[in-house]
């Protein structure tokens, strides 16, 4: 015979994850956009970040997106991909789940217009894929391959670390 345990007790018995959300943009060439953090963890990132208690992805996405770029996104809601980061001990106690949107593409006006939060992010940059590769790390080249690829299938991209 099974016994149900309430919500609250169940919830304790699985794992638990935190989440973010962000927008994928390039350029008018198909160049990803990126802005460079100013801390050291990671340092190339896409506007984003932690969601907050009550926010879907999408609503997480939107408000990053404005607080660190000045952009107020008022595109489509289409996911390019999802990330899951395993477990890392006591650097992070807590599965990490990742949902990557398409911010579309920015002209050269709107990039030169990007306000940074400077206590976020110190510059905006543009290159191809290619040429982010010896800019960022193995992982988080590997996210911007496979992102940038599924925007250009039309596929969204699943990703595990």
């Amino acid at each position: 015979m099974s016994v149900w345990l309430p919500p609250a007790e169940y919830v304790n018995t699985i794992p638990r994850a935190t989440a973010y959300a962000c927008l994928y943009f390039t350029d008018t060439g198909g160049r990803p956009v990126q802005l460079r953090a100013t801390y050291p963890t990671e340092t190339w990132q896409w506007p984003g970040g932690n969601m907050d208690h009550g926010e879907t992805p999408w609503e997480c996405a939107l408000r990053e997106c404005l607080e660190e770029t000045g952009i107020a996104f008022e595109g489509e809601r289409k996911l390019l991909g999802t990330q899951f980061i395993a477990h890392r001990g006591e650097d992070w106690p807590a599965n990490h789940i990742g949902f990557v949107f398409d911010g579309g593409t920015l002209t050269d006006d709107q990039i030169a217009a990007i306000v940074l939060d400077p206590e976020e992010h110190n510059e905006v940059r543009v290159h191809s894929v290619r040429e982010w590769e010896v800019l960022m790390t193995p992982s988080n080249f590997a996210r911007l391959r496979e992102i940038d690829a599924a925007r250009r299938s039309g596929t969204v991209a699943y990703m595990e670390v």
